[in-house]
């Protein structure tokens, strides 16, 4: 197998050949048809997020088919397309496994992070964590469902159904997916970018949201919610500005920025501050079985798998609108 790996952060990925892996009780081997970059490789890569210790291959939005599996798999067959997720295992016994929070899991495991990703030809799964996908869709549209699809889904129920207008800062991979479920549900969609970027907001109104603007700007009306994507800490107090009394701010990401100080007044009247962490098996059953319903359509930029660096530099820089995926 081949695969892009991390040696150390701050350090490009390397192109290596690898022997071929052979999965164990309870895992799949997965050979990778497409693979979503996601912001959190960038927290990874250049080292936001703790460094696990050993070489890892980063990616967790791996849409792939079967072609191996493990001693005592049940419910999965050979030659099946799935999806391969962030959360890549839990323990179990922890209290939060036992009270149905298993993405709070004292012990998780993370597809691309804490375990190898799909950043390769091949990668590795524990079967109970892969989802069935069946056959409508190609796999480079599918693969940015399985997280900012899924993150911004378990947002969007954080949000309330109670919310009709939505913010959303950061109007990226996560936000063009959600944006469409939330205005098929018969919400208000208002979409936030970096300050004068005229081509994101116009992809936002593209997609059918009722406002766009830089995040320096308020919306035209109080929200009823908003969803942080950005990872900048200073989006919060502003995102507070922007809703009304009793409102809810969500912070969608795995890390941000230092938060600023700000005045009380801007959480005062019951307006509420809240972060989603991981997501659940359950959260992917119920967004999957969504997203058709929901006529979701992901825009995506194809990316060589040997390319994977300039994928996350052009992530980092904006390049592009939606999602870059990774094709071996």
């Amino acid at each position: 197998m081949h695969a892009m790996r991390l040696t150390a952060p701050h350090t490009p990925l390397e192109w290596v050949e690898l022997p071929d892996r052979v999965p164990g009780p309870g895992e799949i081997r997965v050979r990778v048809g497409a693979c979503g970059v996601c912001r959190t490789d960038l927290h990874v890569v250049d080292g936001d997020l703790p460094f696990p210790g050993h070489p890892v291959i980063p990616g967790h939005e791996i849409v792939g088919r079967i072609d191996m599996l493990g001693q005592g798999v049940e419910g999965l067959a050979l030659g099946q397309r799935v999806g391969v997720p962030w959360l890549g295992h839990t323990c179990g016994a922890c209290r939060y496994c036992h009270a149905g929070r298993e993405n709070l899991c004292d012990h998780p495991l993370f597809t691309g992070y804490t375990r190898d990703g799909g950043y390769a030809t091949a990668a590795i799964a524990d079967a109970r964590y892969a989802f069935p996908l069946g056959e409508e869709g190609d796999d480079v549209s599918l693969a940015p469902l399985l997280c900012a699809g899924l993150i911004g889904w378990r947002s969007l129920v954080m949000a309330g159904d109670d919310a009709r207008s939505v913010g959303l800062y950061g109007f990226g991979a996560a936000a063009h997916i959600i944006a469409q479920v939330a205005i098929w549900q018969g919400r208000s969609v208002y979409g936030f970018t970096r300050p004068g970027d005229g081509p994101t907001q116009d992809f936002a109104r593209s997609l059918g949201a009722a406002w766009a603007g830089g995040s320096d700007e308020p919306p035209p009306q109080p929200l009823d919610a908003a969803i942080i994507f950005a990872p900048v800490g200073a989006l919060v107090p502003a995102a507070l500005r922007a809703v009304r009394k009793g409102g809810r701010v969500v912070c969608a990401g795995i890390h941000m920025s230092d938060i600023p100080s700000f005045p009380y007044d801007l959480l005062w009247e019951e307006r509420q501050l809240v972060s989603v962490a991981n997501l659940t098996r359950q959260d992917g059953i119920d967004f999957l079985s969504l997203a058709p319903k929901a006529g979701i359509r992901t825009q995506t930029t194809r990316y060589a798998l040997r390319d994977a660096n300039q994928a996350l530099a052009d992530l980092r820089a904006g390049r592009f609108e939606g999602a870059a995926v990774l094709v071996p």
